[in-house]
């Protein structure tokens, strides 16, 4: 690896420094009493439309977004920019389902998807499902998140062996998690501020810069092999990248708002108003996500993956490397620093909220419902609090002694896992026809059935469905959650007509999902 960049460094340190402070500083933020879960956990639903467009923005535009689209497009080239599709896709979803979802939610004091589903239905094994669903596929997600905060450390020249190399991410895991405890939501809510402005000015200067520098986009694009252009042209009797694009597209669409996450930070909104407005404002982070991607392509027009000062970085990190990388080579050691520290921080804001998330979903759905049903308010956000704690500390276990790729691997199979949520929480908001052992019955199926696809093809994202004489490949998440609603569906009335007599539960009614 090359020398540590002192300058580089300053100001990364100087930066995160700051959001340290910050992120203790939020807990006298809108003040409120943080041993109440909702205050602890959703910052009191008091977030109005410019908190929550940073908030929700910083929670789905991750710090290993910032480092892997690019590198997906400097390797693979063309199928990177799926990530532009499925996050315009997601917001028209936000503004018609996730607002019914807040409506409910609110009214009836729901802090997971859990509770709304056992509020909806009454059956505490299918809201059991959804819990652990979520808090499975949410732990390699904040593993990726410390994958790209190891990145940045390693483009600043800090590295060493045993515990000298990985001291940086316990710095980090040590903030990351004395912020979280003492201010909750409101600490990722604060500092995904700060970490948003500096990830566009880092974008915008890159995009006006480095294009420049290499004789604009013209050069660049003439540069890009033709393979990595474009989509590869589908041979006889297969929909091939065609299919794989949209379905990745489309399933990572309807994943993305499932995780425990992303519903955190809707919920945490002051009013469904607030998330119509947001609905129409985050395709902006759509913009800078597009341009992002673009780096990939400038690496190759630079050839900056060639150059012997960055060899042992992508030697260690892969692809990985790519936009570090560029930005050490573009820009000046100063400004590297910011950038970095934006990525940096990038991984804070996600991974402390997924902590929140997983630690809301345990105490309101696992601990509240089987362990201590009747627990004080103190009691509870005290639970939440350490489950934070523990939810890190397995994060940072997972990336210590996992190999790299199989956390990439693990969060793809999140995704598969998360989807076959679709049914209880997103479709019922709308409808209560669904039996709730149908839905658990299509979500075990799902689960299995898109487990056992990912590992057929090895882990990867895309799956080859045989029909006849075609092949249809495609994401492994649509196919298994498609499954999942064909079983739901059957198996609804045969389960309604078995309990013909039984009183279905359901504590909300039509009004409660209205404005």
């Amino acid at each position: 690896m090359q020398e540590v960049n002192w300058i580089a460094l300053s100001i990364f340190a100087l930066l995160f420094g700051f959001i340290t402070w910050l992120g203790f500083a939020a807990a006298r933020w809108r003040r409120g009493d943080l041993d109440l879960l909702h205050e602890w956990g959703l910052g009191g639903r008091r977030f109005g439309t410019v908190v929550t467009w940073f908030l929700v923005g910083g929670d789905v535009y991750t710090a290993y977004t910032f480092i892997a689209i690019p590198a997906l497009a400097f390797g693979a080239g063309a199928v990177a920019f799926f990530a532009v599709p499925y996050t315009i896709i997601i917001y028209p979803l936000m503004f018609l389902i996730f607002r019914r979802l807040w409506n409910v939610c609110s009214k009836h004091g729901y802090i997971t998807a859990g509770d709304f589903v056992k509020g909806r239905f009454g059956n505490r094994w299918l809201a059991l499902a959804v819990t652990i669903t979520g808090i499975v596929a949410t732990m390699p997600y904040i593993a990726l998140q410390l994958v790209g905060l190891q990145v940045v450390i390693g483009a600043l020249g800090i590295s060493g062996t045993g515990l000298m190399a990985d001291m940086p991410l316990f710095v980090a895991f040590v903030i990351l998690a004395a912020f979280t405890y003492s201010s909750g939501l409101r600490a990722p809510a604060s500092i995904a501020i700060v970490k948003d402005l500096l990830i566009y000015i880092t974008a915008i200067a890159a995009v006006i810069v480095i294009p420049y520098e290499l004789g604009g986009f013209g050069k660049i694009f003439a540069s890009v092999p033709a393979q990595k252009l474009l989509l590869a042209v589908p041979g006889p009797n297969t929909t091939g990248s065609y299919s794989g694009y949209a379905t990745l597209a489309l399933g990572s669409a309807f994943a993305l708002f499932l995780y425990p996450h992303s519903l955190t930070g809707i919920l945490s909104a002051s009013s469904g108003k607030v998330i119509r407005r947001n609905a129409a404002m985050l395709p902006g982070y759509t913009f800078m996500l597009g341009l992002l991607a673009l780096f990939g392509f400038f690496v190759i027009a630079g050839g900056v993956d060639k150059l012997p000062e960055y060899a042992a970085g992508f030697k260690q990190f892969g692809n990985n490397f790519a936009v570090p990388a560029l930005l050490l080579h573009s820009f000046p050691a100063w400004f590297a620093g910011v950038a970095f520290a934006a990525i940096g921080i990038g991984a804070l804001v996600p991974a402390a909220i997924m902590s929140i998330a997983a630690a809301n979903l345990y105490t309101r759905n696992i601990h509240r419902e089987f362990v201590n049903k009747n627990p004080t308010d103190k009691q509870e956000s005290q639970v939440a609090k350490l489950t934070s704690l523990i939810v890190k500390v397995g994060a940072l276990i997972f990336i210590l002694f996992v190999p790299t790729q199989y956390a990439v691997q693990l969060q793809l199979l999140g995704g598969i896992w998360i989807i076959q949520t679709l049914p209880p929480v997103m479709l019922c908001a709308y409808t209560r026809w669904f039996n709730p052992w149908a839905l658990l019955a299509g979500w075990a199926v799902g689960t299995f059935a898109g487990t056992w696809m990912a590992i057929a093809v090895k882990l990867t994202n895309t799956y080859p469905l045989h029909i006849g004489d075609h092949t249809f490949p495609g994401y492994s998440a649509v196919y298994s959650v498609i499954l999942n609603l064909l079983v739901t569906v059957v198996l609804t009335p045969v389960f309604n007509a078995m309990a013909a007599n039984k009183q279905r539960v359901d504590q909300t009614v039509a009004a409660d999902y209205q404005a």
